[in-house]
């Protein structure tokens, strides 16, 4: 049964696939929702420039254990995969690595900011796949909608909201996974209201364990004639899970499914709560106002060992989090006529955030319940105000500009309670960034692109040198530049091919990790690459897709502590090139068959590029599902299908002398099987 939704306000967040046919965006499966009305908000697609959607075929049958790996189905995505307990990865584009050093990539659920403090992306972990909508993902610097965190683009989850209808979709597979998941809708008479509810529970691949649930509720309100829209968003979430702890080259060669004796006793705990009011006003047929009020809480106690060095002296850590952002978001679009929309919005978040961290000496195991020496405990607020006026300009039936400023203020305070001092966050003062895009159609189904931007980094988390505290030194926002160029050509009806070349330059490029208190300052930096996309139907059976993004993030200007230069240096964790490409054919109404395979290269894991490369791999899943009858199916997907080795590796240059740093791994799962129930009634 397909999805329906909200026939009026809501139906206007995505048009139908038919609309994308003249804007650079490239869509890969379904995703259903109504045609565009010509009032409700602005879609990205029409707006913005380097746009993927991944549609809701292409989401809610697969099988993972989390859903940050959902989105490595699209082009130029690195998986960052740790894989220790609920600190499980995420995932990245444009040359931003996944190590929560530099988080460049803004999340958002249903339209709302759903970043941690640190710009990590814990909150995806809320969503579960039979939930999902459609995965929209918007690459560079062009898009005058957000700030905070928005450096290299944003990632939007959009959840299923409306319709009529009861699915379910039950698993078990390797390493005693099971799986539950329910999604219910019903709507009537204006009324919407949707439920749902998974539980996961998994060995994981190294034995470590994973226990997890999520709850949700929509409830939304439209009045007769469908120009007034209110509703109220609940998610809770909890997981308890085992750390695997990482593993040095020589205990990887022994035992790649092994978890250490010294981490015996590490887990992590993690509570996640989300509540949000919409409210959404047709004003006239010309005028639409969205207006969302939302409260985020992120509560986390992660103990923690890290690999062992010859003194005996790693640290092993308790670190608690607890995290509150309560923010608004209030947006006008305004269709003055057929040629020119404005379109603008105000934003403000405010957050309260606590973080512990203590030591314990080290011991095998140790069980946390010794003395512990405390490193952090601090309390910190840090709020920002912004806002954005974009325009939308057609010039003729050939060329769109989109000319656009966004304006960000920080303000915040850190109370570090053991000696209860107070230091203000330093003052950034207004952080301007401009933004155009521009798109030319000179005949029907090719679109030459180009955009021009700049976003921001500024430094979070409690420690960080951003806070006025003596001896600590100032940072100034780092002001990214970013342009590109492509195009866009439907050789046939049903293909798409795009190609676009991209840069991206940095100023006082901060390293900033607030979990250890670790700010290093890499100076100016440049990300640049090429990005090609193919994808298109033979057939009505046969879908093909393939993407292939060649990149590079290097230092262009930065000296390392004993004063080397670090220029040509590349940016650690950070692969040359990331590809993916699949294949999907249906049997008749009864059978679908799928290939897909993903492959990065390998990346420097330290600064000065003299540790050793790591980190690359080719990897390739398949999956059958056979229609038992019209409301039931059955799949069988499996994972790594040729067992490839391959890990995530980091350097462990922490806590080890500098003459015997070393890298660490945490395997990746072997080949896996899951087989799946899906009910739709």
């Amino acid at each position: 049964m397909k999805r329906k939704l909200l026939p009026a306000l809501l139906a206007t967040l995505l048009p139908a696939q038919a609309a994308w046919a003249d804007d650079p965006v490239i869509v890969m499966g379904e995703v259903r929702v109504s045609a565009q009305r010509a009032g409700g908000p602005l879609a990205s697609n029409r707006v913005l420039t380097s746009v993927d959607v991944l549609g809701a075929d292409k989401v809610e049958d697969e099988n993972v254990m989390n859903s940050w790996e959902l989105i490595g189905q699209l082009p130029g995505i690195q998986l960052t995969e740790t894989r220790m307990g609920a600190e499980s990865g995420k995932a990245t584009f444009r040359a931003f690595n996944g190590e929560g050093y530099i988080n460049g990539i803004k999340v958002l659920i249903d339209g709302v900011p759903s970043n941690v403090n640190s710009g990590n992306q814990r909150f995806i972990d809320m969503i579960f796949p039979l939930e999902v909508d459609y995965i929209e993902v918007v690459r560079g610097t062009n898009d005058p909608r957000y700030g905070l965190h928005n450096i290299g683009g944003n990632i939007n989850f959009g959840t299923r909201q409306g319709g009529n209808y009861t699915d379910a979709r039950f698993t078990l597979g390797s390493f005693d996974t099971r799986e539950v998941q329910l999604a219910l809708g019903r709507e009537s008479k204006g009324f919407a209201q949707n439920y749902f509810l998974a539980k996961q529970d998994t060995d994981e691949y190294r034995g470590s364990g994973s226990d997890k649930y999520s709850l949700g509720g929509k409830w939304f309100l439209a009045s007769a004639d469908n120009t007034l829209r209110g509703g109220l968003v609940l998610r809770s979430y909890r997981h308890d899970a085992g750390e695997p702890g990482f593993l040095t080259a020589s205990e990887l060669r022994a035992d790649r499914r092994q978890s250490p004796a010294k981490n015996a006793n590490d887990r992590s705990e993690r509570e996640m709560h989300h509540a949000s009011a919409h409210l959404d006003w047709q004003i006239t047929p010309n005028a639409f106002w969205s207006n969302k009020l939302y409260f985020n809480n992120y509560e986390d106690d992660r103990r923690v060992t890290f690999t062992s060095n010859p003194a005996g002296t790693a640290p092993r850590q308790r670190r608690i989090w607890d995290e509150e952002q309560t923010g608004f978001i209030s947006t006008l679009t305004w269709r003055l006529n057929d040629r020119i929309t404005l379109d603008g919005g105000a934003s403000t978040e405010r957050q309260r955030n606590g973080y512990q961290r203590y030591r314990f000496s080290y011991a095998l195991p140790t069980d946390y319940s010794t003395p512990a020496q405390t490193q952090n405990d601090e309390r910190y607020s840090f709020n920002n105000v912004g806002a954005y006026l974009q325009a939308i300009v057609r010039l003729g039936d050939k060329l769109k500009l989109v000319p656009g400023l966004r304006v960000d203020r920080f303000s915040g305070e850190n109370l570090f309670r053991a000696t209860g001092r107070r230091a203000a966050l330093q003052d950034y003062g207004t952080i301007r960034q401009p933004k155009l895009s521009m798109v030319y159609t000179p005949i029907e189904n090719l679109n030459v692109y180009a955009n021009w931007g700049r976003t921001f980094q500024v430094l979070t988390g409690a420690g960080a040198p951003a806070y006025l505290t003596p001896g600590q030194a100032r940072f100034a926002p780092s002001i990214n530049t970013g342009k590109e160029l492509g195009v866009k050509f439907k050789p046939a009806q049903q293909a798409d091919l795009r190609l676009a070349v991209w840069r991206q330059d940095a100023t006082d490029e901060v390293a900033n990790m607030p979990a250890t208190g670790t700010t290093v300052g890499l100076g100016e930096t440049r990300r640049e690459g090429v990005d090609v996309q193919l994808s298109g139907h033979v057939g009505d059976s046969l879908e093909l897709w393939v993407a292939h993004s060649l990149q590079k993030a290097e230092v262009t200007r930065a000296f390392a502590a004993d004063g080397a230069s670090l220029a040509g240096k590349e940016v650690f964790s950070t692969p040359r090139h990331i590809s993916n490409a699949g294949l999907e054919y249906r049997a008749g109404d009864a059978w679908r068959f799928g290939l897909q395979g993903r492959a990065q290269g390998d990346y420097y894991i330290d600064s000065p590029n003299t540790a050793g490369k790591y980190g690359g791999f080719v990897l390739f899943d398949a999956n059958v599902r056979y229609q038992l009858s019209k409301r039931t199916s059955i799949d069988l997907q499996i994972k790594n299908l040729a067992d490839r080795r391959y890990e995530y590796a980091w350097y462990d240059n922490f806590f080890w002398p500098a003459a015997q740093a070393q890298p660490s791994f945490s395997s990746g799962p072997g080949r896996a099987a899951y087989l799946s129930l899906n009910v739709r009634l």
